[in-house]
């Protein structure tokens, strides 16, 4: 899942992309504010009151759940990968299938307010609830980094402001839904967020299809190579070395230059780069685009290196079982009335995540087409936002072009908004809790200015942070923790203390470390390469043997009211477990 990673000139005019941004930014901080009214207690503020109705939460959820990593990565992996980049959408919808059969109504009958929460009740445990909320907050601010920065990038990519001012604006909206009234307000924000940005993706595509058709329906692999249709201008935001597996030619500062597969070009910063009509389109070194017959082809190796099978599949595990172990998730099941209501939300998210994700895929087919150029520049998840204005004439492709980059920051917006919950939500009750007398409202309150202080000053303070690599991370390590602690705690009732803590420890640490490794020590050919940059498929089965071994090493230490507990978890509401 890659968020919208490099700075470019601007799509749409300046002041369109002012007036987009200030729209959204209005409106999210006007449905925040009654929360203000409705929100007083407690349980307002964690989990509203367990009062959210399944089609109203589901609605939430997708706005939740839809990042801009989404709304504009999906259809960059598109235009790079082709469809093997398919599973990306698949697997973001089909890990709530596992939500729903496994975890939903479950999670909710626990009575928990946050995972740390089901974790000390189920295992009656204060070493695996400080363990999950280490790492609810860790894996809560490895997915708030790249908010932040995608939100300064895309803000510089709208107006020309500085990255920082994005950052800024994000985090300012964001902290005054929150105090304003906790889950009650998010959830107001989240729901009308989720329409605002399947709106904003959908209407434009219908107009830029009917383009597609009158220029004669041509195919992104009508050439075996990415080539421009039209010649295409480019200021470079970031240094760039451009290559190509042909020879080629661009007009870099006016002047010819040959690019081919022995001969790198290292483009500047601020370089003007035109590709000429009908050129093989060369490409960023560190992207490398499926050419022919593999950009239709799955498995063909785009992508997957020398074992794109192990690759597929390693991923496909990831993006299931991380879904279900994402903290900023799970919390929202908790505001659901009862368990029927959360099978019912849960099978209403899969139907609007479904919706949602037929759009970005042509998005990135016909940017194959139209866009190819960003190649070049590494900037292919611009592709959403760039496409009105190459396709449409004025003012139509201003006018779509401003309505997608509305749906982008919503993104941006409610992300955060739901990550900053599930981390204050932790903060307030783990962490901060046993050191003051504070009022519960209050601690929420300053757990949320440091939920969002932490992540905002690290993407203020970073120059260059791989953010696809930032959310790969939080989805292993997410996967490889709390779904087996989840899986496990529900389903199999000799689940020990020592064993989850393990487990725990065991499937963070090895996940955390693969990419970490792969991040600094870079890409590495063959089986090492593709164990490392696809770490799911060994790490997660690692983390469900280390809690059912030591549990089973450990059987004394199963809780002695466990019997009770898991009759709660699986007994319909309003059953008398008391003789459990």
């Amino acid at each position: 899942m890659y968020p919208f990673e490099a700075a470019a000139t601007s799509v749409i005019p300046p002041a369109a992309g002012v007036l987009a941004v200030l729209l959204v930014t209005v409106v999210t901080v006007a449905l925040g504010s009654i929360g203000l009214r409705l929100s007083r207690t407690t349980s307002d503020f964690y989990v509203a009151s367990r009062a959210v109705s399944p089609r109203w939460n589901a609605s939430a959820i997708g706005g939740e759940y839809l990042s801009a990593a989404s709304f504009l990565g999906v259809a960059g992996l598109v235009l790079v990968g082709g469809v093997d980049m398919l599973w990306f959408p698949v697997g973001y919808t089909a890990g709530y299938l596992v939500l729903l059969a496994l975890v939903a109504a479950p999670l909710r009958r626990s009575g928990a307010y946050t995972l740390p929460d089901f974790a000390e009740s189920r295992l009656e445990s204060r070493s695996v609830r400080l363990a999950s909320a280490v790492l609810v907050v860790g894996i809560g601010w490895l997915y708030l980094l790249p908010q932040m920065q995608g939100a300064g990038l895309a803000l510089r990519t709208v107006t020309g402001a500085p990255p920082a001012a994005g950052a800024l604006l994000v985090a300012g909206v964001v902290v005054l839904n929150v105090l304003a009234g906790g889950m009650r307000s998010i959830t107001l924000v989240q729901a009308f967020q989720y329409w605002l940005k399947l709106t904003a993706i959908a209407l434009p595509v219908v107009f830029l299809l009917l383009a597609w058709q009158g220029d004669g329906s041509p195919t992104p692999a009508s050439e075996e190579y990415p080539t421009a249709r039209e010649s295409a201008t480019t200021t470079l935001a970031e240094d760039v070395t451009a290559t190509s597996a042909v020879p080629t030619q661009i007009v870099v500062d006016g002047a010819v230059t040959d690019v081919g597969p022995s001969a790198p070009v290292r483009l500047d910063a601020g370089t003007v780069v035109t590709v000429p009509a009908g050129a093989v389109v060369p490409h960023a070194e560190a992207t490398e685009p499926s050419t022919g017959s593999q950009w239709w082809l799955p498995l063909s190796g785009a992508g997957g290196g020398d074992h794109s099978l192990y690759a597929t599949y390693s991923l496909v595990l990831a993006l299931f079982f991380g879904t279900m172990g994402l903290p900023h998730v799970l919390v929202r099941f908790y505001t659901n009335p009862d368990g029927r209501a959360a099978r019912r939300t849960t099978l209403v998210v899969i139907g609007l995540l479904g919706v949602f994700y037929l759009f970005p895929p042509l998005y990135g087919a016909l940017g194959r087409v139209y866009a190819p150029d960003l190649l070049l520049s590494g900037r292919a998840d611009a592709v959403v936002l760039a496409l009105p204005g190459r396709m449409l004439p004025d003012p139509w492709g201003d006018l779509l072009s401003a309505l997608l980059v509305t749906g982008a920051f919503a993104a941006f917006l409610s992300t955060s908004s739901g990550l900053v919950v599930s981390v204050a939500g932790v903060l307030s009750q783990d962490l901060l809790k046993s050191r003051t007398g504070t009022h519960p409202i209050r601690l929420f309150r300053l757990a949320t200015c440091l939920a969002v202080t932490v992540p905002l000053l690290m993407s203020l303070g970073s120059t260059r942070i791989g953010l696809a690599d930032t959310v790969g991370l939080a989805f292993a390590v997410a996967a490889s923790t709390f779904c087996p602690l989840l899986v496990l705690g529900i389903w199999w009732r000799r689940l020990t203390a020592p064993g989850a803590f393990a487990g725990l420890a065991a499937g963070g640490a090895l996940a955390s470390a693969a990419v970490v490794v792969t991040m600094f020590g870079g890409a590495q050919d063959g089986w090492p390469g593709a164990l490392l940059a696809q770490p799911a498929a060994w790490t997660v089965p690692i983390a469900f043997a280390v809690m059912i071994v030591v549990s089973l090493a450990t059987a004394s230490r199963v809780p002695a009211d466990v019997g009770r507990t898991m009759v709660r978890l699986h007994a319909p509401e309003g059953l008398d477990v008391t003789r459990a």
